[in-house]
C-alpha cells in the first residue's frame, strides 16, 4: 500500500512538471507569435491617397510624430513642459504694474490679495506668452460679506487685456456676463459650475492670441476655451476685443505675446498651483 501511495505521488509530480513545461512552452510560443505579429504591423504607409488640402498621405509613415510630453500624475499636476508660475512659496515669477516686486500675501501654499485697506494692486507675470494652456486654482472668501460683483471678485486677464472673470457665483445673482468664467462684459459661461464659497476651484484655459497683418488689419480674433472645475464653460469662444467695464470691447493692436494678470479687486481672493504651457498651434497647419 505504501509503495502504491509513493508511486501515485511520483506520478502527480511528474504530471505537474509536464503540465508546467507544456504551459511554459505554449506561453513561449504565444509570445513569439505575438512578437512576429507585431513585427508585421506597418508603422505607416507611403502609397495611400493624400489627405485633401494636405501634403501628407492618410497614415503617412513620413509625417512627423508628436513630441513626447510626460503628463502630471493628476490633471492638476504640471506636465513636464509646463512653466511653474506659482508653487506656493514665493512671487518671484510676478511683478506689479510698474515692474516692481509683487506684494500679495504668500502663506500656507497660496497667494492672497491683501485687504482692502492694504491694497497692493494687480500682479502680472514677468514672462510673456502667446498661445498657451493655463492652469489656475482659486478660492473665494469663505465668509460672505457682500453680493453680486462685491463677492469674491477678481479676474484672470490675458495679456492684461482679455478677462476671464473670477467671482463667487455660488448662490449669488449678478449679471450673466459678469459671473465666474464669463468673458467679462461679453459672453456668459455655458453653465455655472461654481463650488461653495471658500472651496478651491480650478480654471483650465486654452488661449489663442489674435493676429494682425502688416497693414494693421485684424486677421484673427483672440479665442479661448475654459474648463471651470473640469466643466466646459467656454468653447473656443472669440473675444470681441480688450475687456472694458460698462462698454463694448474693442481690439487694439498689440504685441504677439503678453503677460498673465491677476486682478486685485479688493476682495481677499486666494490663488495656488498656477502653471502654463506655451502652445505651437502652427503644427496643425502642416
Amino acid at each position: 500500500m505504501k509503495i502504491m501511495h509513493q508511486t501515485w505521488t511520483l506520478f502527480k509530480v511528474v504530471a505537474s512538471l509536464s503540465s508546467l513545461a507544456l504551459l511554459t512552452s505554449v506561453s513561449g510560443l504565444n509570445s513569439l507569435a505575438a512578437e512576429e505579429s507585431e513585427k508585421k504591423k506597418p508603422t505607416g504607409y507611403t502609397n495611400t491617397p493624400f489627405i485633401p488640402g494636405s501634403k501628407w498621405r492618410v497614415h503617412d509613415d513620413n509625417r512627423p510624430r508628436p513630441k513626447v510630453v510626460s503628463p502630471g500624475r493628476t490633471s492638476s499636476t504640471p506636465p513636464a513642459d509646463a512653466v511653474i508660475l506659482f508653487d506656493g512659496t514665493d512671487l518671484s515669477k510676478w511683478r506689479n504694474a510698474k515692474g516692481g516686486s509683487a506684494k500679495w500675501i504668500v502663506e500656507n501654499g497660496y497667494m492672497q490679495v491683501p485687504s482692502e485697506k492694504e491694497r497692493k494692486g494687480d500682479i502680472f507675470t514677468k514672462e510673456v506668452f502667446g498661445d498657451f494652456q493655463l492652469h489656475v486654482e482659486f478660492a473665494t472668501p469663505a465668509k460672505v460679506l457682500s453680493n453680486s460683483q462685491g463677492r469674491g471678485n477678481s479676474g484672470v486677464i490675458i495679456f492684461g487685456r482679455y478677462e476671464v472673470q473670477v467671482l463667487d457665483s455660488y448662490n449669488n445673482k449678478t449679471y450673466a456676463d459678469g459671473q465666474t468664467s464669463a468673458l467679462y462684459g461679453w459672453k456668459p459661461p455655458l453653465v455655472n459650475a461654481s463650488r461653495p464659497s471658500g472651496e478651491w476651484q480650478t480654471y483650465d484655459i486654452i488661449f489663442e492670441a489674435p493676429k494682425w497683418n502688416d497693414d494693421g488689419k485684424l486677421v484673427k480674433k483672440a479665442y479661448t476655451t475654459v474648463l471651470h472645475n473640469g466643466v466646459l464653460t467656454q468653447h473656443r469662444q472669440a473675444f470681441q476685443g480688450d475687456t472694458l467695464h460698462k462698454k463694448p470691447a474693442k481690439y487694439v493692436r498689440h504685441a504677439a505675446q503678453g503677460p498673465i494678470k491677476l486682478q486685485d479687486h479688493s476682495n481677499p481672493m486666494r490663488f495656488r498651483n498656477i502653471w502654463i504651457r506655451s502652445l505651437d498651434l502652427s503644427i496643425h497647419d502642416n
